[in-house]
């Protein structure tokens, strides 16, 4: 009997996102000039690494994968679900504007995990994906 997959608390997930936006930040602090696009790059497609993992979800032990079939995140999904972080990380150049839409963006994300029943934010929905504790 196989136990069912368990859904991701808000406290581990951010862990594992902050995790990530600290090896962005490094990479950006070693190459200044191409680490901004390391990072973009890195920001949109980690999902899609490791099995579903990024390097955060990795040592925090979580995986994304597909709401329908269970299987680890892609590249396209993780892109998918990482649009409203990389829109926030472009835009985030742009002072005030940027700031504001990153703040809203992220109050947005918070009230629908915490509102969701599965604990799925925006980029989940586009995705449609999920994120699981590794058993």
């Amino acid at each position: 009997m196989s136990e069912e997959p368990r859904s991701a608390g808000l406290l581990l997930r951010t862990a594992a996102k902050v995790l990530d936006f600290i090896l962005i930040a490094a990479v950006i602090e070693i190459l200044p000039r191409a680490g901004f696009f390391a990072g973009l790059a890195y920001l949109l497609l980690s999902d899609g690494l490791f099995d579903g993992r990024s390097i955060g979800k990795k040592l925090i032990k979580l995986k994304v994968v597909s709401s329908e079939t269970q299987q680890p995140c892609t590249f396209r999904g993780s892109i998918l679900r990482n649009s409203t972080f990389g829109l926030g990380y472009l835009l985030w150049l742009i002072p005030w504007i940027g700031w504001i839409f990153v703040i809203i963006v992220s109050v947005l994300e918070l009230i629908l995990v915490l509102g969701s029943k599965e604990g799925k934010r925006l980029g989940d929905e586009f995705a449609r994906t999920s994120v699981i504790e590794e058993i």
